[in-house]
């Protein structure tokens, strides 16, 4: 087992920076709660994702795109309360920034002032890079998401592998450069093939983090709810179960509720 590099206080990006030279692979989780963000921050992760993820395994929807800058805010903010070391990076959702950079600033600056987070990541690749640099101009540390990107599933129509053709490679390969050029201090990339990664991580100055991507990357990404078995619907081949929760928390609920349905919960020693 890996051990977490817990002599570090506290992970900064020029942490995160230093760890591809030193060719020190990163390890990144979300978190969208207190409880959940503490336990995880002492388990000594690198970077804690704030997901718009928060919008399908917190909220129950569909897709990344309905859930709210609002609520974005309000889930950064309860993570970063419970968070001594990692890095916090909050997700701009959807329709928060695509317009214009000016809108993409008041976003950004929200959730700085609002949660306290260290930086924020957005999805898009070279189109993105003027708006990028804006943000890290103005002193706000973004991380980018190429490849497959959720919030624009409704224009792929499928979650399937992207840049599986040279085309699309190509493209790729200019998105990742057009993101470090703009002050990226980190790009995820989601679901590519794994030769094409360990291409990307090569080519750029910066940490590549994979979900779907293959060895290669600098680091890896993965939902909690997806690692810790908390969720089981979606099975993709890149996810690992760490753990069972699921059928431990259903467990204990059920056994619970037996309890003091045959009145042997609470017992005379846990009473006053």
């Amino acid at each position: 087992m890996a051990t977490p590099h817990k002599s570090i206080s506290r992970i900064t990006t020029y942490t995160i920076r230093q760890m591809k030279k030193s060719e020190q692979k990163i390890a990144m989780l979300t978190a969208y709660d207190f409880s959940f963000a503490q336990l995880i921050d002492q388990a000594g992760i690198d970077i804690i994702l704030v997901g718009d993820s928060a919008s399908n395994v917190m909220a129950g929807h569909e897709t990344t795109v309905p859930i709210t800058l609002d609520q974005m805010i309000y889930h950064g903010a309860s993570v970063v309360r419970a968070v001594k070391r990692a890095l916090v990076v909050v997700d701009l959702p959807f329709g928060t920034y695509q317009t214009n950079t000016e809108l993409a600033m008041q976003s950004a600056i929200r959730v700085m002032k609002e949660t306290g987070a260290h930086a924020v990541k957005l999805e898009g690749g070279e189109y993105m890079a003027s708006t990028i640099l804006s943000l890290v101009q103005a002193g706000i540390p973004v991380m980018g998401h190429i490849g497959l990107t959720p919030q624009s599933i409704y224009q792929f129509g499928t979650y399937k592998t992207r840049a599986s053709n040279e085309t699309e490679a190509e493209q790729l390969m200019k998105d990742a450069l057009a993101l470090e050029a703009a002050g990226c201090f980190a790009i995820v990339v989601e679901k590519i093939p794994s030769a094409l990664a360990q291409k990307l991580a090569a080519s750029i100055s910066i940490p590549l983090i994979g979900i779907g991507a293959g060895p290669y990357c600098d680091g890896q990404v993965l939902v909690m709810h997806d690692m810790l078995g908390i969720q089981t619907d979606f099975t993709p081949r890149f996810i690992r179960q760490y753990a069972q929760l699921q059928s431990v928390i259903i467990g204990a609920v059920q056994q619970y509720a037996a309890d003091v349905k045959s009145q042997s919960f609470p017992n005379q020693s846990e009473c006053y």
